[in-house]
């Protein structure tokens, strides 16, 4: 692929199997979104091809998109569905056809069943039953709450409009998904459903992420592009980083010990060449090193990111205090809300979007109004990077020109250096803002934090779009930041080791947790136990009945039940074992050149696998309702 005078890749190959789980990954501008593009079809390749099976369906999710807003949330999701419908009446259409003609020993009318077997095959797949449980159990997970599913669209951001444009490509269920940065827009909730159902789903999946354990848990293989072409490596991300330490190692020792052997034949031309004796010697090494293909060291980003604060000025030993904060619009965002963030404390603000974690940072930075008493400490210097900075950019202006336009006295002098440690040296400084990838966006708004001394930093979201590398920098940054610091941010990885305070935002409220994220985590999951469910429960710590609190009538019902359920789960076990073994006959026939020209064996083929998906789905509901019993 060719973009400028250097091809972005070349002579890349490589196969996708059905059920790969495949993480994408590289450098920022490596070419990864234009990778997944191709794939989609979206962008066609300077030189080469994409092979795909006849009637492939794709998912496609970009990292940005054009969103309309003439609909409720739930009928933009129902659009998953529109695809179907076409493929159902298709399928009517070539049954009738199928039952008026007679030429049963045609060509035309084995492909006529062929097709039929196909199609009834991706219906079955894509499962539609109970629509509607499916649309309020995606969006659900995805984040929304249940009133959210009939308000116009218009009314959300466009990180709430893109996690529906993920529950329409989730809901249908392609042969093949393309996630491009899927967890941008997601709260760590809603990060842990996806992870589940991308685990559970039957989908192919190639997946840009640049969060470290939303890779681990999802994907078993790892494409790195890197320097104009690929490596693939069949294990997860974090057994990738260690593989790919080691070929980097390797290549530098082959690499030491040919540049040795290369100076060792050169200084023995060198001092024998004048000597008669050794001239065929002399020839034999100057062949010998016409045929030596150079090893090359894979290119590593030495462009290093250097990013650190400025020193922090001395504040207050208490930069924010809240006390009985409140904040309503048509509905209470929060209230009662109590915190106190002292001097050089780290913490995090997590929770779904829309809980009021950067509502409560506009209250902080004075943006807006609310009711309580909010204290910022005194000599308290705010440093504030919004979600959205990288968007605001003006894309007409170059790199340099971004930076000027905002800095002032003795700082203009150093532009270019600063510059030079955020990777945007030299050329990469007259780039325009429009030919950036989205981590160099937020690599440059992220610049604006360097332009004047702060000693309380608020991050909303920072890592978006920043690469692997990039977030260790800026997470050693951090560590090393001598002030006070408010993270906002759904990035388990990034937030490990660098917060020592958590306070939850949900159901209006804000809690506070002493420890890290995975402390935090570790005691979410426990208290999540006992909720029935956590997205609907007005009080998350308030305990569940448990069965020994029922009466015996309710107890001695829901025992019924459960021997019914076990009944059932069991007789559809046995079930789908029989049909499958039928399948088997069937497809054993089907192998055969007789069988390969009955027609009845594909109409009882695409019957039998009808009823198994029925069954299963029969027996996954049932299994669902024991597992809510137990």
């Amino acid at each position: 692929m060719e973009f400028g005078v250097k091809p972005l890749f070349t002579d890349v190959n490589y196969v996708i199997n059905r059920h790969d789980r495949i993480a994408l990954v590289g450098k920022n501008g490596a070419g990864k979104s234009t990778m997944l593009k191709i794939i989609a079809g979206i962008q066609q390749p300077t030189r080469g091809f994409v092979g795909k099976p006849k009637d492939l369906s794709i998912g496609y999710l970009p990292q940005v998109m054009n969103l309309t807003d003439s609909m409720t949330v739930r009928q933009e999701t129902e659009k998953a569905y529109a695809n179907m419908m076409q493929m159902e009446e298709h399928l009517a259409a070539l049954n009738q056809e199928l039952a008026d003609r007679t030429d049963y020993e045609s060509e035309s009318y084995q492909d006529l069943i062929e097709k039929m077997t196909d199609l009834n095959e991706q219906l079955t797949v894509i499962n539609s039953t109970n629509r509607d449980a499916e649309i309020e159990r995606t969006l659900m997970g995805l984040g929304f709450e249940r009133n959210d599913l009939d308000r116009p669209t218009s009314e959300f951001s466009g990180g709430w409009r893109m996690r529906i444009e993920l529950a329409k490509i989730l809901l249908q269920r392609p042969d093949v998904l393309l996630l491009d940065e899927p967890t941008n827009h997601l709260d760590i909730e809603s990060i842990q459903w996806l992870e589940k159902f991308l685990a559970n789903g039957k989908s192919t999946l190639l997946l840009i992420s640049h969060d470290r354990a939303f890779l681990d848990n999802v994907t078993t293989r790892t494409i790195e592009i890197t320097c104009g072409t690929i490596h693939d490596y069949n294990v997860n991300y974090s057994k990738y980083v260690v593989l790919h330490a080691e070929r980097i190692e390797q290549q530098r020792r082959a690499y030491e010990n040919q540049q040795k052997m290369i100076q060792d034949t050169e200084a023995f031309i060198e001092r024998f060449r004048y000597q008669a004796t050794k001239a065929i010697q002399v020839q034999s090494r100057i062949k010998q090193l016409e045929k030596v293909v150079p090893i090359e060291i894979d290119e590593v980003d030495n462009s290093h990111l250097n990013l650190k604060f400025p020193p922090a000025p001395r504040s207050g030993d208490y930069p924010v205090i809240c006390h009985d904060v409140r904040k309503a619009y048509d509905h209470v965002v929060f209230d009662h809300v109590e915190m106190t963030i002292k001097r050089g404390e780290k913490v995090a603000f997590v929770g779904r979007n829309g809980e009021g974690k950067s509502t409560l940072v506009k209250c902080i930075m004075g943006q807006i109004p609310f009711d309580g008493e909010l204290k910022v400490g005194y000599g308290v210097k705010i440093g504030y990077f919004a979600q959205n900075q990288a968007q605001l950019l003006d894309e007409e202006l170059s790199v340099f020109d971004t930076i000027d336009r905002v800095a002032v006295g003795d700082i203009r002098t150093k532009i270019r250096d600063i510059l030079g440690a955020f990777m945007f040296g030299g050329e990469a400084s007259d780039k325009p803002v429009k030919v950036l990838s989205g981590g160099e966006r937020s690599r440059l708004a992220m610049i604006r934090l360097l332009l004047e001394p702060v000693n309380l930093l608020i991050l909303d979201e920072p890592t978006n779009h920043l690469d692997m590398a990039s977030k260790d920098v800026l997470k050693k940054a951090i560590q090393a930041f001598d002030g006070t610091v408010i993270l906002v941010s759904h990035d388990r990885d990034f937030l490990d080791g660098l917060v020592s305070k958590v306070y939850e935002f949900g159901h209006g409220k804000v809690r506070e947790h002493l420890g890290g994220i995975y402390d935090y985590l570790q005691k979410r999951q426990l208290d999540s136990l006992q909720m029935l469910e956590v997205k609907d429960a007005p009080k998350p710590a308030e305990p569940v009945k448990t069965e020994s609190r029922f009466s015996f009538e309710e107890q001695k019902a829901m025992k019924q039940q459960r021997s019914k359920l076990e009944k059932l789960v069991k007789q559809a076990e046995e079930e789908i074992g029989r049909l499958e073994k039928m399948l088997s006959e069937v497809e054993a026939k089907m192998a055969t050149p007789k069988g390969s020209q009955d027609q009845q064996l594909y109409i009882q083929h695409a019957d039998l696998k009808k009823k198994i998906d029925e069954v299963s789905e029969t027996w996954m509901t049932a299994s669902e309702q024991l597992e809510e019993l137990s």
